[in-house]
């Protein structure tokens, strides 16, 4: 009895040096920065910040309205002397108050060169790969065509594009004149040249 008295004593002057409960309330993670709050969102959710503002509510431009639009043939001469071929391009405006969108690629490009009521030669007889090219006009804009057309002197058929036989248009003087059209709108006036 004395044993067993003196196990107890020893059981409990152990328990009020060691402790063990101590240990269990105050642990923390090892992984945690002191400097870190629990309560901080992991740097994954967070969105990272943007190098350019977004734009807010940009209106898109609307499809051009025909009647806005000025569209001018251009031959890059007046007169031609006989070893010299045409070279023909379009000056288009936007007339309007607002800026717009138009397809202006080889794909709604059209230059037709007539002699009273004889028409000569159009460029989309035998265009090859014709391509769309949506752009913004400002208003007020002028673009031009970035590369000119070039006439060979010759009457245009899509069953003679790989003949080398075409009829050569007559010169000494004759006159001519450039149709255009582009995006579905055409030219109010033609532009007169002389084939020489």
């Amino acid at each position: 009895m004395l044993l067993l008295a003196l196990l107890i004593v020893g059981g409990l002057v152990w328990l009020a040096v060691a402790q063990p409960w101590r240990g269990a309330s105050e642990s923390t993670p090892a992984t945690e920065n002191p400097g870190t709050s629990a309560t901080t969102a992991p740097a994954a959710t967070e969105p990272a910040p943007s190098a350019e503002p977004t734009p807010t509510g940009a209106p898109t431009p609307q499809p051009c309205d025909p009647k806005d639009l000025e569209v001018t043939g251009i031959a890059d001469q007046s007169e031609y002397a006989a070893d010299q071929d045409p070279r023909f391009s379009i000056e288009l405006t936007n007339s309007g108050d607002t800026e717009c969108l138009l397809n202006v690629g080889t794909t709604t490009q059209r230059f037709t060169v007539i002699s009273g009521a004889d028409t000569w030669w159009t460029s989309t007889d035998c265009q090859s790969e014709p391509s769309d090219m949506e752009v913004t006009l400002d208003a007020g804009q002028t673009v031009t065509s970035a590369e000119p057309v070039v006439w060979d002197r010759t009457r245009s058929s899509v069953d003679t594009c790989d003949s080398d036989s075409r009829p050569a248009a007559p010169a000494s003087g004759a006159s001519y004149h450039l149709q255009v059209e582009i995006g579905g709108v055409k030219a109010a006036e033609t532009t007169q040249f002389v084939l020489n």
